[in-house]
């Protein structure tokens, strides 16, 4: 299976990377600044782009995505629009173009995250519910057998030096516990669905 990756070099995605190549899919690795390709998700030109080079691809999966964590009081539109843009209409944009580059029975993968709200991340629980909302709603109406879910992890392992302060008392997961979710969606038959990977 040839399973494009956007996100490959983070933390996520450079584990569900290495999870999917372990496992023996062709896997083409996509960053923002890194990766044997680049693309900006912010750009319907750049998502084109990408596709117009790579080709059809089996899956796509997408663990990119910027969000703004501030505190609610000095917020302002433009802060909150970062998640916005990023993560949220970032990965729709790549669902929507990608859509026509996979195979009939194709699988798309989103990122969302923890729904708990936690301090200073108005923006990323409600980037993180849009993602799914999409996600349930697109399901519903994709074609030619093509799936879509979205994975929803706590705070990684790995993260914990940058995130672990605004997760106080939660377990954290690493990355290759939280890889495997990924999987379950490429090779599983579910769609619609949200996969939960929070202890």
């Amino acid at each position: 299976m040839r399973v494009l990756v956007v996100g490959a070099t983070g933390a996520v995605g450079s584990a569900v990377a290495q999870t999917l190549a372990d496992r023996g899919h062709e896997v083409v690795r996509v960053g923002r600044t890194r990766g044997e390709h680049r693309v900006d998700l912010t750009s319907d030109a750049s998502v084109e782009a990408l596709f117009g080079v790579i080709g059809t691809v089996d899956a796509i999966v997408c663990t990119s995505g910027g969000m703004h964590f501030g505190h609610l009081a000095s917020m302002r539109p433009a802060d909150f629009d970062v998640g916005l843009q990023g993560k949220l209409l970032g990965q729709v944009r790549l669902a929507l173009i990608g859509q026509h580059a996979l195979t009939d029975g194709g699988s798309i993968t989103l990122t969302s995250g923890i729904d708990e709200p936690i301090l200073q991340a108005v923006n990323a629980s409600a980037v993180n519910a849009a993602v799914e909302g999409f996600v349930r709603a697109a399901a519903i109406e994709l074609s030619r057998g093509v799936r879509i879910n979205a994975v929803s992890p706590t705070v990684m392992t790995e993260s914990l030096p940058t995130f672990g302060p605004f997760f106080p008392g939660y377990p954290s997961v690493p990355a290759a516990r939280v890889a495997q979710a990924y999987v379950r969606s490429i090779e599983g038959p579910q769609t619609g669905r949200v996969y939960r990977v929070w202890e």
